[in-house]
């Protein structure tokens, strides 16, 4: 009801924009012809007539790109909403039935697992949130340090694992050829929470089966790459970029049973850009998989202390890849 609202809206403005350009040049013409012998007064109102129409032009498109901006900020609430109180009302039940009846000590264990899953589940959606707001406040270039890639991503792929309950080869990375060390400089906690939330969008997005194949490789021998891909919904050619937006969720009714704040791809990209890389999606298309790439700039360019084989093999991982 809301959306077929606030779509009616959008076509109010663009429709009142198009009436309001119309008029203007209807009546910018008529003023021309009626004053066709006064150049100096044709040429002022056809600059007065350009300003207008750009005013006009500009007014529309602000209104409407507000209207959309505040579609997507009532979808995050929504989405928000669902994601804190799913947890709390599990937990409550949970706790509800433990204290009116008497549970044997293994339902009692798995009482507490289930808790304890819900509670993690809650504390990483108000951490996200809370990561949003950070990272558009506050400079993050401080508490730097050297990292290696591989071992962060393992142990993000480890997390994922438990947390979604997939066995070991839903998610699989593929080890860097010649024993190189990725290493970048930057902040583990903001990494890890990027990695994370590529691997979670993965696991999310094939609602079918989980085949999710991570790849470390250097790319022009100064960028640390990773690529994650699944096997899942994939994506329509039109929303490779939008999908890092904030709040951005795309459009579609498979889409819209998959919960989530629009936030995840956002501090992926948010988190890239600070630590001087960047990260891109593609996707062959629909029930295709998607791709994301996360690239980092090398702290210790492999070109500058060992020899070139090592090179040569990220070359051949890439072409693989």
């Amino acid at each position: 009801m809301n959306i077929t609202r606030r779509r009616g809206t959008i076509a109010f403005f663009i429709t009142l924009g198009v009436l309001l350009v119309g008029l203007a040049i209807t009546l910018n013409i008529g003023w021309i012809v009626l004053n066709e012998r006064a150049v100096a007064l044709a040429v002022v109102g056809v600059i007065l007539f350009a300003l207008l129409i750009a005013g006009v032009v500009l007014n529309t498109v602000f209104l409407v790109r507000e209207i959309r901006r505040n579609e997507r900020q009532d979808s995050f609430l929504n989405a928000v909403t669902h994601e804190l109180k799913t947890p709390i009302a599990s937990i409550r039940l949970y706790l509800e039935t433990l204290q009116r009846r008497p549970v044997d000590e293994a339902q009692r264990q798995q009482f507490y697992t289930n808790m304890l899953a819900d509670s993690d589940r809650l504390l990483a959606t108000v951490e996200q949130v809370l990561k949003a707001g950070q990272l558009g406040q506050r400079n993050r270039q401080q508490s730097r340090v050297l990292l290696d890639l591989e071992p962060l991503v393992a142990d993000c792929i480890a997390i994922t694992l438990q947390r979604h309950h997939l066995p070991k080869d839903a998610v699989v990375l593929t080890p860097v050829p010649g024993g190189i060390h990725l290493r970048v400089l930057g902040i583990a906690e903001d990494l890890r929470t990027a990695i994370l939330n590529i691997l979670d969008n993965a696991v999310k997005y094939s609602p079918d089966s989980v085949h999710v194949r991570c790849s470390l490789f250097i790319t022009h021998y100064t960028w640390a790459t990773l690529t994650i891909t699944d096997t899942g919904l994939g994506l329509p050619p039109n929303q490779h970029k939008r999908i890092f937006h904030r709040f951005y969720r795309v459009p579609g009714r498979t889409m819209l049973r998959i919960k989530g704040t629009g936030l995840g791809l956002f501090l992926v990209r948010a988190i890239a850009r600070q630590h001087g890389g960047n990260a891109t999606a593609s996707s062959p298309g629909l029930n295709q998989g998607t791709t994301i790439t996360l690239t980092l700039p090398l702290a210790n360019p492999p070109a500058t202390n060992t020899p070139a084989a090592p090179s040569e093999s990220s070359r051949q991982l890439q072409e693989k890849a």
